[in-house]
């Protein structure tokens, strides 16, 4: 499966707007479009372990989600639930966002991951930054103790370990 990553800035009037020109940008050019709040995200390794964990849930039909989107998501948030994994979705305002373009085709996801280029404002926001501490520490439960413990440089890390045990915390 081929797979871009899109990251920057949009600003979103209407959410359920928003949401479904991104479906059907995802419809109209056969590939699966997830967006997440970057906020929440401690840069590509986490989107990569949460790829690799929803790709083997489906290969191993322990799925929770149906779709591959949401399952992404699902282990990116770090929650075992659908429902709470959606706190990783956009709002209505300003977003700091990634968009992961997943497709058969290399055309496609290209041409689509071009698209949604042309919606956002493109910066660099996935990357884990000081100022995502304190809303990365509230979202993943990592306690003011745990930093102590490891140093702060190692938040990332823990938020990965976070998401690497949402299969144990069922």
């Amino acid at each position: 499966m081929k797979r871009e990553i899109v990251e920057g800035i949009v600003f979103v009037d209407d959410l359920q707007e928003f949401l479904n020109e991104i479906h059907s940008l995802a419809t109209s050019n056969e590939v699966i479009i997830q967006a997440m709040d970057a906020s929440k995200l401690v840069g590509m390794s986490h989107i990569d372990l949460a790829m690799r964990k929803a790709m083997r849930a489906f290969e191993e039909q322990q799925n929770v989600a149906r779709d591959l989107g949401v399952e992404i998501m699902r282990y990116a948030s770090g929650k075992r639930q659908i429902g709470e994994a959606f706190s990783l979705g956009l709002s209505e305002g300003e977003n700091h966002v990634v968009f992961v373009v997943l497709g058969e085709l290399e055309e496609a996801v290209s041409r689509t991951s071009g698209m949604l280029r042309e919606l956002i404002e493109i910066s660099p926001v996935l990357e884990f930054r000081p100022d995502k501490k304190a809303i990365l520490m509230e979202h993943f439960g990592i306690q003011e103790a745990e930093i102590i413990a490891v140093g702060y440089e190692k938040l990332p890390d823990l938020v990965l370990e976070r998401v690497a045990l949402v299969d144990v915390l069922k």
